[in-house]
């Protein structure tokens, strides 16, 4: 999962990172529009994304590396935050709707294994939506952000992995064509570089978005992983 807390904090909170996860958010948004009653969980640093679906959901959880420690919600939120070893995730099997990963899968220690958890704690006919940094776009090679940290994927290789794991590709999207950079002229432009990037240059995304379902003849692991350090932290 995501490397450094505090840097992907930092990151968000700057007029860079403000407009990447504005971009983002709207590209999310086409694919989960609302989630009423439902349960989700953020897997990574998925903060800046679940408040989309915060409001209108029954359960949000955001879960991130027991190394790093439980990230708070905002002020006022009513939703859980909690880490968890990433090969051994702290809920039932069969938990949760909709699962978002943000910056999880590029620095997971074992992704196949990651993905699989995933496949235990998803409903059978629940989502999985993994948001992950392309190999081939601007975005993977600036280790100044959070998209530049861990390992990029193609999307044929995260079709494979999820594949691999169980799961079965939905739909698949892009986003971030605007590139990595500070210069106020290029953010306050982010809509017409992603406009024309799509259109123009759709293999250089800066991030690719994969949906997946569970795949009906898919089935977990007879012995799961041994049970390690759970930390809860409930919002104020």
């Amino acid at each position: 999962m995501v490397t450094d807390v505090h840097a992907a904090h930092e990151f968000y909170a700057s007029r860079q990172g403000g407009v990447a996860a504005l971009l983002l958010r709207e590209r999310l948004s086409a694919l989960w529009p609302a989630t009423p009653g439902q349960s989700v969980l953020g897997l990574g640093y998925a903060a800046p994304y679940l408040r989309l679906w915060r409001d209108g959901a029954r359960r949000c959880v955001l879960l991130t590396p027991a190394q790093l420690g439980a990230i708070r919600w905002p002020a006022g939120a009513a939703s859980l935050s909690c880490s968890g070893e990433e090969e051994a995730l702290p809920f039932p099997d069969l938990s949760f709707d909709r699962i978002l990963v943000v910056h999880g899968l590029e620095a997971a220690e074992n992704a196949r294994r990651l993905l699989r958890e995933l496949w235990r704690v998803l409903k059978d006919d629940g989502r999985l939506l993994v948001v992950a940094s392309n190999r081939r776009g601007m975005w993977a090679h600036v280790d100044s952000t959070p998209f530049g940290q861990g390992q990029p994927y193609s999307p044929g290789q995260i079709g494979r992995l999820l594949t691999a794991a169980s799961f079965r590709v939905e739909r698949r999207d892009t986003a971030l064509y605007l590139p990595p950079s500070n210069l106020r002229l290029v953010l306050r432009s982010a809509r017409v570089w992603e406009k024309a990037g799509r259109v123009l240059m759709p293999r250089l995304a800066g991030v690719t978005l994969t949906e997946a379902a569970k795949d009906a003849y898919g089935a977990v692991p007879v012995r799961a992983p041994a049970r390690r350090r759970v930390v809860f932290a409930e919002a104020a």
